[in-house]
């Protein structure tokens, strides 16, 4: 292990290397809303935050600034191509040569920016880099309830613009309609019963409970014991099956996180002491097709793959030397995907920060607030963290490592982009089919609840003898196939049935007369 306080004497080396001197991150829950932070409040106070944890003086020093994109506050009140951008950059009065806001709120977002915010300082483009971003969904939304004006799911709402007329017509529409068809068809493909892979679950989350419990930046500090997650209840209700809301990411939250990236040479300059840097390692991104029924499988991701596993070699780790990882967690099968791979046991804790669930879940911009956790718990001790993040549906991935070693001069500028390499493992994707009737078998299925915990329609994924991929829907009245999607008696995954007209046009899904149960 290289000692902490280990020197790079060649000035022109510490000048490549980039180093995380500052942090800051906060929750906003005033008692009274109309005193509430919007999210321009927000990162205007984190990215101080990060100043004042650094020592001071680097703010006003960063030529290069990377904004996390908000949806919180719809983009009128921040007019223009730039949205928000040029009123962050006056709250702070600053002008940084390089500045620019995401196009869109994703989750792998933080890790990408401050992999890109490497590159610049290890290309000798800067010296002091920022990552911020913020989001107050948990004011937007009491205000819009409030104010008389018709509510609106600001997330359904973004996803409906985008989705097609058949994912419209099949319901799958929204993150909680998508990620059910992973947690499905990976607990077939892991041969685990429902009553086993919910465990899995609640264990994991249970971890995830306790880790915010000991964050005192965590949005939700409670623990909870896994029965606690499993039972249901007027705080758990199910959402979408096998899913729970303690199950998933929360949303209402008003939070905003920064970090400082500088480089060796202008910390060292700026007195920062040793034992206040974690260093950052070379990151690996990759990506699964936009549209989510273009995928060869819904029982793993080869882009996750190539991410987590091109990190580590390129940090020359495996996953016995990590003392810390952050698997993202806004759905319980991205977290039992990414241990799979790293392999990460399950009686460790799988955040640092609380997960999206208790930590929060302020968007795209959580893994900022996992980066900010992280690099204090290194400060404090252990080598080497991993954060792994995922954004869209299981669409992009980004895994980034932070140390406490030195990371050897001329690491930065790095190719994050292994595309080529997620694309190699990907097996042929089946063709899609729309309106098919006839036999079929189960592929992956999601059901969501409505808010009295009732199902309200099931969307399966089928293929054809042939290997087809085909949609069809269990209608609400069909009980005794929502019945079998969801008991847990039997797999439904893999099963057969058949595909029929429905009477409304859409194509309707029953189990085979042999097979029902």
């Amino acid at each position: 292990m290289a000692r902490l306080d280990a020197r790079i004497d060649d000035h022109a080396a510490a000048r490549r290397i980039p180093v995380i001197v500052g942090v800051g991150q906060l929750n906003d829950r005033p008692d009274d809303d109309s005193a509430a932070l919007d999210t321009l409040a927000l990162m205007v106070s984190a990215l101080h935050r990060a100043d004042s944890d650094a020592g001071g003086g680097f703010l006003r020093q960063v030529q290069s600034l990377d904004i996390v994109e908000q949806m919180s506050w719809p983009t009128a009140a921040w007019p223009g191509p730039n949205k928000i951008t040029p009123y962050l950059l006056a709250a702070l009065g600053i002008a940084p040569a390089h500045v620019a806001l995401t196009p869109e709120p994703s989750g792998d977002s933080p890790l990408r920016l401050l992999n890109d915010a490497a590159n610049r300082i290890g290309a000798g483009e800067v010296d002091v880099a920022a990552v911020v971003g913020g989001e107050a969904l948990r004011t937007a939304a009491r205000r819009a309830a409030t104010s008389g004006a018709p509510q609106q799911d600001l997330l359904r709402a973004v996803t409906e613009q985008r989705a097609g007329p058949l994912k419209k017509q099949y319901g799958l529409l929204t993150a909680t309609d998508v990620y059910p068809l992973y947690e499905n068809a990976c607990r077939a493909a892991w041969g685990q019963s429902l009553a086993q892979a919910q465990a899995e679950t609640a264990a994991i989350w249970s971890g995830l409970s306790a880790a915010a419990a000991d964050n005192p930046e965590a949005w939700i500090r409670r623990g909870h014991e896994p029965a606690e997650l499993l039972a249901t209840s007027a705080d758990n209700r199910p959402v979408s099956f096998p899913y729970s809301k303690l199950m998933v990411a929360n949303s209402s939250v008003n939070q905003g996180a920064a970090v400082i990236v500088a480089s060796l040479a202008k910390a060292r300059e700026m007195g920062v002491p040793d034992e206040q840097l974690v260093y950052l390692g070379p990151g690996a991104s990759a990506h699964e097709p936009a549209d989510f029924l273009a995928r060869d499988r819904y029982d793993g991701s080869p882009s996750m793959a190539v991410s987590i596993q091109c990190a580590l070699a390129l940090n020359g780790l495996s996953a016995g030397d990590l003392d810390l990882v952050e698997l993202y967690s806004c759905f319980p099968c991205v977290p039992k995907m990414a241990r799979r791979l790293l392999p990460w046991p399950l009686e460790r804790r799988h955040s640092v920060y609380g997960g999206l669930t208790f930590g929060g879940g302020p968007i795209a911009n959580c893994m900022t607030h996992a980066v900010a956790t992280m690099t204090q718990m290194l400060r404090r001790a252990g080598r080497h963290g991993l954060i792994y993040a995922n954004g869209g549906y299981a669409t992009h991935h980004h895994t980034l490592v932070l140390t406490r070693e030195p990371v050897p001069a001329g690491s930065f500028p790095q190719r994050h982009a292994h595309q080529a390499e997620a694309d190699a493992l990907r097996g042929p994707v089946p063709a899609l089919i729309e309106g098919y009737t006839g036999p079929g078998v189960v592929e992956t299925y999601m059901l969501p609840y409505d808010r009295a915990g009732q199902p309200r329609f099931s969307t399966v994924i089928a293929r054809t003898p042939t290997g087809q991929r085909f949609l069809c829907r269990v209608p609400p009245t069909d009980g005794a196939t929502l019945a079998a999607l969801t008991s847990g008696e039997h797999e439904p995954v893999g099963r057969n049935g058949v595909a029929t007209h429905g009477a409304d046009g859409l194509v309707d899904w029953r189990f085979s007369a042999s097979q029902e149960h």
